[in-house]
């Protein structure tokens, strides 16, 4: 019988980023309040299932997400620089006009071309590490399930790709909630199934930054 292994890519919680700023790969950028219940929801929703091994982005808020699974698995967290967030130019920087990055005309030129886009790391490369990513957690955890600790843009773009589907997007359509799961299962090495759920979608209180 073919091996059945699902990866679950589960995005992180959400953020303590008072000033509103697109903290990307900045360090120091921890859980909120919210963030931490919203972790550990995720860890009871993952509770009863066969998780054998977890990964993690090696931002700090990646990584404090999946503390509570290692506690609920008793599993060491694997950091896997495939899943960290993606390069943006305006890390850092409040985005939109006003008082925001884009009323200054030295930034205009990184918002000319969507597709690639032009204001960051290139959705293909993003694909290209997520997917790499994916397959190593899909081995470690053959037959059984893994858990990938990650970022909205980066699940995104693998999900898009995944599908079959144009890797350039508005942000606000991004199905990927604070702390949700989206899985992708593997019949041997074939995947055969896409599934997304929100295990704490109660606890939210506001909007996301996308891309965070």
């Amino acid at each position: 019988m073919t091996d059945k292994t699902i990866v679950h890519l589960l995005r992180h919680g959400e953020v303590h980023n008072p000033e509103g700023v697109l903290y990307g790969r900045l360090p120091g950028y921890r859980l909120s309040e919210d963030g931490i219940l919203m972790a550990k929801a995720a860890a009871r929703w993952f509770s009863e299932r066969d998780v054998t091994a977890l990964f993690s982005s090696p931002m700090q808020r990646a990584v404090e997400t999946a503390a509570p699974m290692a506690d609920t698995f008793d599993l060491p967290v694997t950091v896997d620089e495939g899943l960290l967030e993606a390069d943006n130019h305006f890390e850092g920087m409040t985005f939109g006009v006003g008082k925001g990055s884009l009323r200054r005309p030295e930034h205009w030129r990184y918002l000319i071309n969507p597709f690639r886009p032009s204001w960051g790391e290139p959705y293909r490369e993003i694909a290209a590490r997520m997917r790499a990513a994916v397959i190593r957690a899909r081995d470690v955890a053959r037959g059984h399930e893994a858990v990938c600790v990650s970022h909205q843009l980066p699940i995104w773009i693998l999900r898009l790709h995944a599908e079959r589907r144009r890797l350039w997007h508005h942000p606000i359509k991004r199905e990927c909630g604070l702390a949700s799961v989206t899985s992708l299962a593997f019949e041997g090495s074939r995947l055969v199934d896409v599934a997304y759920c929100e295990p704490a979608a109660g606890i939210a209180k506001g909007p996301s930054v996308a891309g965070a």
